[in-house]
């Protein structure tokens, strides 16, 4: 089993036109940002509290009081308290006060460590010359600048577009492209919301920033890109406009919240997740697209109190999501894992020194391992598993086109990787199982578009009941000859192991 350097989001291979540089914030604040806790004389470490869901949720915030502890926010609909303290045994302490049912350290307490971890990103950039794993992340393409077409005439980008011709999305179009009353949450780095391909489907009502430690802001910049442009590419997969510029995303006719849970270092911190889930369910978002996995570890344990409590409330957010109505769909991660099986995992925790651990089924992936989540595996252009894919008989609920260098389309740009929108108003190409996650988030929102009335769980059924099957790959799939990224499928002509219920279908959405 490859070894994983740490990948923040689940997408390899940025690619800009004539882009020197990451994006500034375009949008100045309309309103100030929330103000945090007062600090404290030295560092604190992060935490979450959990509690009674309702009436007994009081007795978790007097225990973090009464405990030294600070109360950042509080989420009584879930019974989760976001705390901070000073004292590296604050969760242990905790955890023996009246109710109180578990407690943990969001950030591994690396913030108490001096001097502080080296930036995600920085970490990032310079493991990933050192894993076969992290091939995807050492691509570069770019695209010239869209010339401006006419509403009468295909995007003018469109024609490299293979993904979406593979699921029927162009078909589809023909029938439904979307209703505007269907509002998708893109829970990652940001939307540009100025992109002449994205700016007449942003909802800036139901957008909000929650990298403030996890306290929703909802000034324009708070929710505005900064170091990433990855929000900018998953949301016109999903959205970008039918306007003549560019390309299309799936449902161009849906509305887009920028939902940001991704820090300028490139973590996702729990706390952040926790926010963007709840601010879904109660915001009017009918679908998230969630194309990360929570920080710091790759995987969550319940054989460790502090992982178990923080997995715990990171799940309470996305069951609450779920009883809102709300579709959360999550990308597998770019790992060529089997997530049925037990991992060796060396890359966790991301913020500090990593610990090689075996992990199994008491381990859960977060977003996309829990329960009542669409996982989705990617696919490249000839619809066979990309080489980077994780995977699992269990895990994987669809395929989507997620782009394969190794898999090369009859385009005019001959890319295997998925061309979108990204930052200062480009488009590029990219490939993960970030870039499928979106493009099976688009077509639930096809369905929620055809269907209003129908509840969640009818849409994910619809989803996969319409998807294509495809068989597993006979023996061993070798994609590249080279054994480097070997992965075997379980499910036989059912290909449930890389494709779960098959690849997604728009047409059938529609239909």
């Amino acid at each position: 089993m490859l070894s994983r350097s740490r990948l923040r989001v689940l997408s390899g291979a940025v690619v800009i036109a004539a882009i020197t540089g990451l994006a500034a914030t375009l949008i100045q604040p309309a309103t100030a940002a929330p103000a945090a806790p007062a600090a404290a004389d030295g560092p604190v470490a992060h935490f979450v509290v959990l509690g009674a869901q309702g009436h007994g949720f009081r007795k978790a915030e007097a225990a973090v009081l009464a405990t030294g502890g600070t109360i950042v926010k509080s989420w009584p609909q879930i019974g989760v308290v976001v705390a901070t303290s000073a004292d590296p045994g604050f969760a242990a302490a905790v955890r023996s006060k009246p109710g109180v049912t578990g407690a943990g350290a969001t950030q591994n307490l690396a913030e108490l460590v001096t001097p502080a971890p080296v930036g995600a990103l920085a970490a990032d950039s310079a493991q990933a010359r050192s894993g076969a794993n992290q091939r995807a992340l050492e691509d570069t393409e770019s695209v010239v600048d869209s010339p401006k077409g006419s509403l009468t005439e295909p995007e003018p980008l469109a024609a490299n577009q293979w993904d979406l011709k593979m699921i029927k999305a162009d078909q589809a179009h023909k029938i439904n492209e979307g209703s505007s009353n269907v509002v998708v949450g893109v829970l990652d780095s940001g939307i540009e919301a100025t992109h002449p391909d994205l700016a007449a489907n942003i909802d800036a009502s139901r957008s909000v920033g929650c990298t403030n430690q996890g306290v929703p802001d909802t000034s324009p910049a708070a929710w505005a890109p900064t170091t990433s442009d990855h929000g900018t590419h998953v949301a016109g997969s999903i959205a970008a406009a039918r306007n003549g510029v560019g390309i299309v995303g799936v449902a161009p006719g849906v509305k887009l919240a920028s939902i940001k849970v991704v820090n300028d270092d490139g973590y996702i911190w729990p706390e952040y997740a926790i926010c963007g889930f709840i601010w879904a369910a109660e915001h009017g978002v009918h679908v998230t697209n969630n194309s990360y996995f929570v920080d710091p570890w790759y995987l969550w344990c319940k054989d460790d109190a502090d992982q178990k409590a923080v997995a715990d409330a990171v799940s309470r957010a996305i069951r609450y999501a779920n009883r809102k109505n709300v579709v959360n769909v999550a990308a597998l991660g770019n790992s060529n894992w089997d997530l049925s099986h037990d991992i060796v995992d060396s890359g966790s925790p991301n913020n500090g020194t990593p610990i090689e651990r075996t992990t199994g089924e008491n381990c859960t992936k977060l977003p996309a391992e829990v329960h009542g989540v669409v996982g989705v595996s990617s696919v490249g252009v000839k619809g066979l598993k990309s080489f980077f894919s994780n995977y699992g008989r269990t895990e994987t609920e669809v395929a989507a086109p997620g782009g394969d260098r190794m898999q090369i389309p009859s385009t005019p740009d001959a890319n295997g990787r998925i061309l979108s929108t990204v930052v200062n108003g480009k488009w590029g190409y990219k490939q993960g199982t970030s870039m499928a996650s979106p493009h099976a988030a688009g077509v639930v929102a096809l369905i929620r578009s055809a269907h209003p009335t129908w509840s969640a769980t009818r849409v994910i059924h619809a989803l996969q009941r319409g998807a294509d099957r495809q068989a597993c790959p006979e023996g061993v799939y070798d994609p590249d000859g080279t054994g480097a990224w070997k992965a075997t499928c379980e499910g036989g002509t059912t290909g449930r192991g890389f494709y779960g219920a098959g690849v997604i279908d728009a047409l059938d959405a529609v239909k």
